[in-house]
């Protein structure tokens, strides 16, 4: 297994975080939604209590190699500085001389953040020279960004290679609650699987049947899976909604029939709401399911975009015993893929 921040020394050291503070933006670059920036919060922190010189990297939106004034991450610093209580320095790039010089002026205890990555193509490509240039303005290289680690990005990949490097707390916390669910759940244990895109999900749900006792997926998938004669290694523990299979909403009766199953439950894992949930009139399905996880008292993992979203819009974010921060990269470790950001750290 990976070491941690917590095995290495950071005290007077550069520490160069990836962080994943690609948080929902409106057109003029607000920020909508900042579950993600409070969940880098304790590795942040734990580094100024240790005296580390901290910069900080991300990228936001897919910009595609240009810079857009609007998914540039001055927003996100002002937010970092106001949960930190103190300023944050804030470069107008991610590389280059005058950011090096920055990084080495940076004093114990005082945070630096980056121009977002993806305003350079070469962070996607995985351009090992953009690696380069990015691992010189640190001395210790921390994954923290669980979101981007199915990614073979730059800082991701690349800047690992450059550098001594660790896992932070948030990416330790991420595969210590998916490894509970994946290795060692408590039983019985239900998956549910919402949304569509049954390519996307497919080796998810044939992996997580391999030791859920039952998955219920919606009746989008249910029904690609039928269209596309996708076939899963144990078919009996898959529970589909009764009725239309593209009605907007679950009916009653698949209501009452996932509650049982739910209410039964020692673990639950949860991606992907059911039916048109953004429209109040056919959020009652997500809505019952969400409540069924939280009174079953059973160990609860959320994950997914739109599923933090669901639960965070309607107040429940607190209620679960871990929300991801990460959607494909969460369906990715649970369907057994290596991700390329965690089997490089050391």
């Amino acid at each position: 297994m990976f070491k941690t921040i917590k095995d290495l020394s950071v005290v007077n050291k550069r520490v160069l975080v990836r962080c994943d503070f690609n948080v929902p933006v409106d057109e003029k670059g607000n920020i909508l939604e900042d579950f993600r920036i409070k969940q880098t919060l304790p590795t942040i922190r734990y580094l100024i209590d240790n005296k580390a010189k901290i910069i900080l990297m991300s990228h936001l939106g897919e910009p595609a190699g240009k810079i857009v004034p609007e998914l540039s991450l001055s927003k996100v610093g002002e937010k970092l500085a106001e949960y930190l209580k103190f300023p944050i320095e804030m470069e107008e790039d991610c590389i280059g001389p005058d950011v090096e010089v920055e990084s080495n002026a940076l004093e114990s205890g005082k945070v630096l953040l980056l121009e977002n990555l993806r305003f350079h193509k070469e962070e996607t490509d995985n351009n090992s020279e953009f690696a380069k240039k990015l691992s010189y303005l640190g001395d210790i290289y921390v994954n923290d960004a669980f979101g981007v680690c199915h990614r073979e990005n730059a800082s991701v990949v690349g800047v690992a290679q450059d550098l001594p490097n660790c896992a932070g707390l948030l990416l330790e916390k991420e595969i210590s609650a998916l490894d509970k669910v994946l290795k060692n759940p408590e039983k019985p244990m239900v998956a549910i699987v919402g949304g569509k895109k049954v390519e996307t999900k497919a080796k998810f749900i044939n992996n997580i049947s391999k030791v859920a006792d039952f998955v219920i997926v919606s009746g989008l998938i249910a029904k690609e899976v039928a269209e596309k004669g996708i076939k899963f290694d144990f078919p009996e523990k898959i529970i589909i909604p009764t009725g239309q299979l593209d009605a907007l909403d679950i009916n009653d009766e698949s209501i009452k029939l996932f509650q049982e199953k739910i209410m039964q439950a020692k673990t639950i894992l949860w991606n992907g709401p059911f039916g048109k949930f953004e429209d109040k009139e056919y959020a009652n399905g997500s809505l019952a399911i969400a409540k069924a996880i939280i009174d079953s008292g059973a160990y609860s993992v959320v994950g997914g975009g739109e599923t933090v979203e669901f639960v965070n819009k309607n107040g429940m974010i607190n209620k679960f015993s871990h929300v991801s921060t990460g959607g494909g990269a969460m369906l990715s470790y649970l369907a057994g893929e290596k991700l390329p950001g965690i089997e490089v750290l050391s």
